[in-house]
């Protein structure tokens, strides 16, 4: 069936995430910045900002899928036909709905973590090992080749008689996966885990009971990777946007300004090639970076800045800024050794916003170093999975810890 035409834009979970992704950042920033009124202490006010956040999830998923559609992202509505672009938009909505569903499933305690987080990290590691492990053959000019750079790197060196000359080409082959590029990834996973290790602990007592100590860890990666998440969701609405103008007012100033696109000889998909949605695009290579600098030099500004304003935004809107942790921590009665209660916000001052600002950052220079190397699952997708598999490993750590104490281990 024509249906599954769908899978040429991306696996239809993956653009059931995006809408979902996109109503829990909406309702938290409306949440946070005083908008709607909901206090996190009240059942009925959780259940009904739950509840907000999956039926706007639903309307933007419809929302989407029916501009896709129409838009002629699968083709015109006229070649498809009405009933096959019906079944298009509602495989589409049913994806969202699934999503919901097994994020729900986890939510209500059924597994460990947030399910939007677990589907992001599993389709990154899916396009990882795929592209390591990939048997499917690919003619790009030069005879058959297999997508996988392990795969290809053993075929090649079985087929070639010059063994020097195919190890070049598995290390260094352009448009598809190499096994630089699978270095590259590696690499950046054990350098972000080295990161995560980064923290200041600031020591706190409870005021209640003389000798009960405590810390306060205030980390490099302080908003964790929301940082890289609403970069994302930035981009991914603007690539939407922007794909659907093309596509009906190619030619016109503005559409071309913010973005012009063209569909990929290998992949079929379309990429941009002009205009704002390029430029905040990672460079494909090397030798794009090299042909055009002020490319590079424009998208490693943007990553900089995008996630360091908003890793400084998050902490305002999100409850985890200096004032909230000084509000929480009196609350709970605890006091900082040698601090008043009055400076104790103060001195939270000195650390949060340049950990917000300088982590945010971080994980923004990681990202562009990942894509300058060529990393498999782009610089984005890289930092995410390590953060979001790292969340998951915290949790089971702290779960295993609270289950040996029961026990009384």
């Amino acid at each position: 069936m024509r249906v599954i035409l769908a899978s040429n834009r991306g696996t239809v979970m993956e653009l059931g995430i995006t809408p979902i992704v996109t109503s829990g950042l909406v309702m938290q920033l409306l949440a946070g910045s005083k908008i709607i009124e909901v206090d996190n202490n009240v059942r009925e006010d959780r259940a009904l900002l739950n509840g907000a956040q999956k039926l706007l999830g639903i309307l933007i998923a419809v929302g989407e899928a029916v501009a896709y559609v129409l838009s002629g992202m699968y083709g015109s509505v006229g070649q498809l036909g009405v009933g096959n672009a019906i079944l298009i938009i509602v495989q589409l909505c049913f994806a969202g709905i699934i999503v919901i569903c097994l994020d729900e499933l986890l939510q209500k305690g059924y597994g460990l973590g947030s399910g939007i987080s677990l589907f992001i990290a599993t389709n990154i590691c899916e396009s990882i090992i795929w592209k390591a492990f990939s048997p499917t053959t690919i003619n790009s000019g030069r005879g058959a080749e297999f997508e996988g750079a392990v795969i290809a790197l053993f075929h090649l060196l079985i087929t070639r008689s010059d063994k020097v000359r195919a190890l070049r080409e598995a290390f260094y082959r352009q448009n598809l996966p190499n096994v630089t590029n699978l270095l590259a990834t590696v690499l950046i996973f054990l350098i972000v885990i080295y990161f995560q290790g980064f923290r200041v602990v600031l020591p706190v007592r409870s005021k209640n009971s003389r000798g009960q100590q405590g810390s306060y860890p205030i980390k490099l990666f302080y908003t964790s990777n929301m940082p890289i998440i609403l970069q994302s969701a930035l981009v991914t609405n603007l690539y939407f946007i922007s794909q659907l103008l093309h596509r009906k007012y190619s030619g016109n100033f503005l559409v071309d300004l913010l973005g012009k696109w063209k569909e990929s000889e290998y992949s079929g998909q379309s990429v941009p090639v002009g205009g704002i949605a390029y430029y905040v695009t990672a460079p494909s290579s090397l030798a794009d970076m090299a042909a055009n600098p002020f490319h590079a030099l424009f998208y490693m500004v943007f990553m900089l800045t995008a996630c360091a304003l908003f890793s400084k935004t998050w902490i305002e809107v999100s409850g985890s800024s200096a004032r909230d942790v000084a509000k929480q921590l009196k609350e709970q009665q605890m006091v900082m050794p040698g601090h008043r209660d009055s400076n104790l916000q103060k001195e939270l001052n000195r650390y949060i916003p340049t950990a917000a600002a300088f982590g945010g950052m971080c994980i923004g220079a990681l990202t562009v170093l990942a894509d300058f190397m060529g990393a498999i699952g782009s610089g984005t997708g890289i930092l995410l999975a390590v953060t979001i598999i790292y969340q998951y490993f915290e949790t089971f750590e702290k779960e295993k810890a609270s289950e040996l104490g029961l026990f009384g281990f």
